[in-house]
């Protein structure tokens, strides 16, 4: 296992040495995209390459972006490295993987007990946060924009089932983030692993548990030929936005309407996944159970519950850890937690209640 874990450092750095810098002939661009994703992976590979499409179909072909799959040239974990050492000129993947940079990165992915996805997006795009982003990252030379929506994820898949916190302890379990960071401090042992390393671990023993995204996805990695327990909800990945981001100095160097074409190309593919994973999610969960056997259990109060406070305590020293971007985010994100839940508890749940009393309806 301890090898696997290592596969990030090295391939990056040496694809970063041999990746060709842009093309940039008669007006054109011609840049390259590294993911963290398989190819044709549902949702977020298959968002990497919409972006892609869009951009070249709305620049009349004067801007295309090449894109590459986990290791194709580079390891899944690679790409930040890759973009950032001038290997590509931007990266799908999620800003979480990379908060041995700066821990306040968590915040642009998801956190425990934090934001839904239209929560996390309101806060991004007219709460401050974007500005927030833009800031740690311009100290890797990178600019951040949100690419993909999962929408509320999945707690994990379990080889064997779980009903207490006792059940957590020593479980070698596959789940990255702040949301990594809870379930060891209930016991479990943490491993961060890209998509393609996790069911040949869960099915050679060396992962107990694993939690990535949804049934979409989760059925297309096949994780229900190693584990049949499918928890419910993820406390720890309430809304998680997947990033597109690229190298700041070659995007500011684009015309003004390339810039904005990009741009505009990632925002929309942002709410497409939102939408794919929302339509499809439940159709995959029902094959799961009818074809599969898996069993879906929702996650237990005593577990949710000493994930909460680990959760509270993370978040704290976080704040409190002396460095002031990480702190900055932690402050203007939970501002907007506040406020936001403030809303949904007038809206949404309200709601939701009431959708489900007992009345005929068609």
């Amino acid at each position: 296992m301890k090898r696997r874990t290592l596969f990030a450092a090295g391939g990056a750095a040496a694809a970063a040495t041999t990746l060709a810098t842009p093309a940039i002939a008669q007006g054109r661009v011609q840049w390259r995209m590294v993911t963290s994703w398989p190819r044709g992976f549902p949702g977020l590979g298959v968002g990497a390459e919409r972006i892609a499409r869009h951009v070249a179909e709305m620049s009349g072909g004067r801007f295309t972006i090449q894109v590459f799959a986990a290791g194709q040239l580079v390891p899944p974990l690679g790409v930040f490295d890759a973009v950032t050492q001038g290997g590509a000129e931007m990266m799908h993947t999620a800003s979480y993987y990379w908060q041995n940079r700066n821990r306040g990165l968590n915040f642009f992915t998801g956190v425990p007990f934090g934001m839904t996805s239209k929560e996390i997006r309101a806060w991004i795009r007219y709460m401050g946060g974007q500005e927030i982003w833009d800031e740690i990252y311009a100290q890797f030379n990178l600019k951040g924009f949100m690419a993909a929506d999962t929408g509320l994820q999945a707690a994990g898949w379990f080889r064997k089932e779980i009903n207490t916190v006792a059940d957590i302890r020593g479980l070698k379990f596959r789940t990255p983030g702040l949301g990594g960071e809870c379930w060891r401090r209930i016991g479990a042992a943490v491993v961060n692993l890209g998509a393609g390393e996790i069911l040949p671990n869960l099915q050679s023993g060396a992962l107990d548990a694993a939690e990535f995204v949804g049934p979409v996805t989760d059925l297309a990695l096949g994780f229900h030929q190693a584990a049949k327990f499918y928890y419910w909800p993820s406390v720890i990945e309430p809304g998680l936005a997947a990033e597109c981001s690229v190298d700041k100095r070659k995007f500011d160097a684009l015309p003004a309407d390339l810039k904005r074409i990009l741009e505009v190309a990632i925002q929309a593919d942002y709410d497409q996944v939102a939408a794919d994973f929302e339509a499809n999610n439940i159709t995959a969960l029902r094959r799961l159970v009818s074809e599969f056997g898996v069993q879906v259990r929702m996650l237990p109060d005593e577990i949710a519950v000493a994930l909460g406070k680990a959760a509270g305590e993370i978040l704290t020293e976080l704040r409190d850890a002396g460095d002031p971007l990480t702190r900055k985010t932690v402050e203007s994100f939970i501002k907007a937690r506040t406020a936001l839940m403030e809303q949904s508890g007038l809206t949404d749940e309200p709601y939701a209640r009431m959708r489900r009393l007992d009345f005929k309806y068609l």
